[in-house]
């Protein structure tokens, strides 16, 4: 199994950016396809970005697309998650998650995730 651990939440203004990490351990990164979700409050859980084994391919929501880029260093055994031209709306709790099987962006399709990290955007 692969256990997730992320950082690098906290608070920003709209406009600003923060960049989050996800770190692996128990298994090789690189064994497995790797997602970023996000929850607010009262709402459900929904995807935001996803990238392939070796980072080949990049996977974006609509409403994230050109503000947020997914990478990996697989040699770190650590996904990130770089948020640039942050809104108010962004404000969620984020979560990386892994699974070793698909393309998904669906959260029933990872069953590995980390505890979440907090972005609270101030308008």
């Amino acid at each position: 199994q692969v256990q997730l651990v992320e950082s690098g939440g906290g608070l920003a203004q709209a406009g600003g950016s923060l960049r989050l990490s996800c770190e692996a351990s128990g298994r090789t990164l690189s064994r497995y396809f790797m997602g970023w979700f996000r929850q607010a409050p009262g709402k459900e859980r929904e995807f935001a970005a996803a990238i392939s084994r070796i980072g080949r391919s990049t996977y974006y929501a609509d409403s994230v697309k050109g503000r947020f880029t997914i990478s990996r260093d697989n040699a770190k055994n650590t996904l990130y998650l770089q948020m640039n031209s942050l809104k108010p709306e962004d404000t969620a709790v984020y979560y990386c998650a892994a699974t070793p099987l698909g393309v998904p962006t669906t959260p029933a399709g990872y069953g590995y995730w980390g505890q979440g990290t907090q972005v609270t955007v101030s308008s």
